[in-house]
């Protein structure tokens, strides 16, 4: 068997989007509106109906979250304080749309957030465009998942009360 690495460039885009409120208020917002996921209740699933059922209620918006971890408290003592939550936040029913044909989407999935104050005392929420990290798989099936991804990040960025970036609304990254 021939062993052959691949070495993939791709394009990024970081979307740091204003957010009108507080970050402690932003943080409420935000943790309300992607939940928790229910990882025991997912685990208790008899069938991917059932899973599709379950995601479709803990994730009313789309998403949920996976991971949450305080940037603050791991940072504490550092020369600058800033108020940082990072989060992995997706919907593992919307990745398996994309897994199903390459497993190094998880990659990329869920996707990483970061809710933080910025040096003016500001509110932002920062993440990497979904469209273009899945784009850059080379499959329209996963690219098209991506752009749905895209759609749903502009819908929680208007529920959080921010202005979607234009380029989440674009037809085609």
């Amino acid at each position: 068997m021939t062993r052959l690495n691949t070495v993939i460039d791709h394009p990024d885009r970081r979307l740091v989007v204003a957010l009108p409120h507080t970050y402690d208020r932003a943080r409420e917002h935000y943790e309300a509106l992607v939940p928790e996921a229910d990882l025991a209740a997912f685990r208790r699933s008899d069938s991917w109906a059932e899973t599709l059922e379950l995601a479709g209620r803990n994730a009313p918006h789309g998403f949920m979250r996976y991971s949450t971890m305080d940037v603050t408290a791991m940072m504490a003592g550092s020369v600058r304080s800033w108020s940082a939550m990072q989060y992995l936040m997706g919907n593992h029913t919307i990745a398996e749309r994309m897994y199903r044909y390459d497993p190094s989407v998880m990659l990329h999935a869920p996707l990483r957030t970061l809710l933080y104050t910025d040096p003016g005392g500001g509110t932002r929420l920062a993440v990497d465009q979904p469209s273009l990290l899945f784009a850059s798989y080379g499959d329209a099936r996963i690219a098209e998942v991506g752009e749905e991804l895209d759609a749903l990040l502009a819908r929680l960025l208007t529920l959080l009360d921010a202005d979607p970036p234009k380029e989440l609304t674009a037809t085609s990254p």
